[in-house]
């Protein structure tokens, strides 16, 4: 898969997971896992990204002893779920087209 579009499907996906609730990382990551495998590396990266284009911002709070981040989405992260999802209506359009004589062998 093109290395910028998996970026971007990571990226829509770790909003996703935070859309309806702020989250932490390691929360994220489990949310994530019925659907890829993601580790703490890459969800951080991620994360970084997000808080730096904001996506999303950051708090930390204490929880059980330790600091802990918990990240929340912002309008703008609302946003690019919008647009991945219009985005993503036209790539299954094209992936029809691109595949519709396979289908029409079947």
């Amino acid at each position: 898969m093109d290395i910028q579009l998996k970026r971007g499907l990571l990226d829509v996906c770790v909003l996703a997971a935070i859309k309806n609730e702020d989250s932490y990382g390691y929360q994220i990551i489990k949310d994530v896992k019925p659907y890829l495998e993601m580790s703490e590396s890459t969800l951080y990266t991620i994360l970084k990204r997000l808080e730096l284009s904001g996506m999303l911002t950051v708090r930390t709070s204490e929880h059980a002893g330790r600091l802990r981040k918990y990240y929340r989405i912002t309008e703008a992260g609302i946003g690019r779920i919008e647009d991945f999802k219009r985005e993503w209506r036209e790539v299954m359009s094209i992936y029809q087209f691109v595949t519709k004589e396979e289908a029409a062998k079947k």
